[in-house]
Parts: structure tokens; C-alpha cells; sequence
């Protein structure tokens, strides 16, 4: 499906302005919504999940961004005016916090700067942990 528009949204408690596609339900069309530095670090993000996921993960547009489900949401990621972010939930975030503190992180989400290398290894680390939360929960 093309993309039509992206709807901006303003939270009051963090600040943040939250770029989503409530139009699309193809990841692909997502990240070419953005610009080219944007683009390239969701591919980048998208790829590193990819390499850690099990097979049988999938992925869908879900609340407008990209998300991997593995027996529920695994986690989502998307593309911001001056960041990209990871949404692994809150105990991912709590559980790599002496990890994150150069980053913008709140509950459940961690912001990574347009202008820094992604922290692929730590990425990898994080989403580890949700695969682990998310296969427990289907026991």
C-alpha cells in the first residue's frame, strides 16, 4: 500500500513528537516515507533484528511503525524527526540501563540520534531479551 501522509502527534508528559503512517501496512513503504539518513538507519535496525529473531517471527505495521511479533509483540521500531527509536517495553529498557545512559531513553522506548553509529551489538542484546520474555510467555 502507498503511503498517503504521516500523522504527527505531540506527547505532553515526554515531549515527544511522534511521526506515524497509519496509511501503510507495508514496512518497506515505511521506511521509504523518510529521508535518506532515516531510511538507512531503519534498514539497519531492521536487518540487526532480523539476525537475532527466530524464524518463525514475523513482521507487520502495528500502531503505525514496524513491529516483529514473536507470540505477541516482540518489538517495534520507527523513524523520528531527529532519531530513530527502539520499543523493546519497559524490563528490556530497566534491564540495559547502565547500557543506555548515553541514549534518550523513557519506559518501553530508547532513542538513538540520526547523527551516531547505531549500537548494533546492544540492539542485539535488547532484542534477545524480548525473544526470551516472549517465548516464556507462550509456556
Amino acid at each position: 500500500m502507498a503511503v498517503r501522509h504521516k500523522l504527527k502527534t505531540y506527547n505532553r508528559k515526554h515531549g515527544l513528537h511522534i511521526t506515524m503512517n497509519p496509511y501503510t501496512d507495508d514496512i518497506d513503504d515505511y521506511i521509504a516515507s523518510f529521508p535518506k539518513r532515516t531510511q538507512e538507519l531503519l534498514k539497519i535496525i531492521r536487518q540487526t533484528i532480523k539476525e537475532v529473531v527466530p524464524p518463525e517471527t514475523s513482521e507487520k505495521i502495528s500502531y503505525g511503525i514496524p513491529t516483529f511479533t514473536l507470540h505477541g509483540n516482540l518489538v517495534h521500531f520507527g523513524g523520528f524527526e531527529n532519531h530513530v527509536s527502539l520499543f523493546p517495553g519497559a524490563a528490556p529498557v530497566e534491564a540495559f540501563k547502565n547500557e543506555l545512559k548515553g541514549y534518550k531513553t523513557s519506559k518501553g522506548t530508547i532513542q538513538f540520534p540520526l547523527d551516531k553509529p547505531l549500537p548494533l551489538d546492544l540492539i542485539r542484546n535488547i532484542v534477545k531479551v524480548c525473544i526470551q520474555r516472549n517465548l516464556a510467555r507462550k509456556k
